[in-house]
């Protein structure tokens, strides 16, 4: 059951797709099961009548852990944790993630100080922990995709909440009269068989990941995704010279299709470092 109640109306033009691309996605998601038993990437890649792959489905993108208490003896890895092996809703071989790309992002020598101060305050100053919207590139892969001529709709099942982003691919550019927010504003494009998506014009009220890495309003994150099959290749890069050494590319995720729907989100509460212990197999985590 898809519980976006809070976003009904503005997808409402959006979930209207057509009756060819319906059927397509329909034969795409009513094997899954079997396609996982093999290998997902194997299965025949659908493509929507324009040509572009079908993007349309829920996707597993193996998340299990949710977090660590400072005091477990483990990592203090909060949100935006991509694991190394599988887990998530589905099996967990087919969700064995790609370790390619660095786990931080490189800043300046002038700003480490400042980072190394908020991972130390991380229990007051994680911008996740308060409720607010993760932003990007840290919430990762979006969970459900609604793909229609000109746009693309992205659904986040999050733990700070139910998120979406509705991403034009019809080549208008940026618009210019919107403030600043936690997720930008992104249009898309496709370079052959994969979507690109550019997003600008954030807040600096997010992290790029846990661990005080903090970002300015100049922020450019570029979203690349690829369908093979019944995966898709996820891979989120960061763009902010203001504050980095070097563009950030986020760890890649690997997203397979599952028949398993979107669940009602838990209200989100505010969280504490200090209150949390070891907590696995968490569908939900980021």
């Amino acid at each position: 059951m898809i519980r976006h109640g809070l976003i009904a109306a503005a997808l409402a033009g959006v979930l209207c797709m057509t009756s060819a691309s319906a059927a397509q996605q329909t034969t795409a998601a009513a094997t899954p099961r079997a396609a996982k038993a093999a290998d997902p990437a194997a299965a025949p890649t659908p493509r929507l009548p324009d040509g572009h792959p079908d993007l349309n489905g829920t996707w597993d993108n193996g998340r299990s852990a949710f977090g660590f208490a400072p005091n477990a003896g483990g990592s203090t890895c909060v949100f935006g944790c991509a694991p190394a092996g599988g887990g998530g809703r589905g099996n967990a071989a087919a969700n064995a993630q790609p370790q390619r790309g660095a786990a931080r992002p490189t800043y300046k020598p002038e700003f480490v100080a400042k980072v190394k101060d908020l991972d130390e305050r991380q229990v007051k100053e994680d911008p996740a922990l308060k409720c607010r919207p993760p932003g990007l590139p840290r919430i990762g892969p979006p969970d459900k995709i609604v793909q229609t001529p000109g746009q693309v709709v992205f659904l986040y099942d999050d733990l700070s909440g139910a998120f979406y982003r509705i991403i034009p691919t019809d080549g208008r550019k940026h618009r210019t009269d919107v403030d600043p927010s936690y997720q930008g504003d992104s249009i898309g494009r496709w370079e052959k068989d994969t979507l690109v998506i550019e997003a600008v014009n954030f807040n600096d009220d997010s992290w790029l990941i846990d661990n005080g890495a903090f970002h300015t309003t100049g922020l450019r994150v570029v979203e690349r995704l690829r369908r093979v099959g019944n995966t898709i290749e996820y891979e989120a890069t960061a763009h902010d010279p203001a504050v980095l050494a070097e563009p950030w590319t986020m760890r890649p995720r690997l997203l397979t299709l599952t028949d398993q729907e979107l669940a009602e989100p838990a209200p989100c509460v505010e969280r504490s470092l200090d209150h949390l212990v070891t907590l696995e197999h968490h569908d939900n985590a980021r």
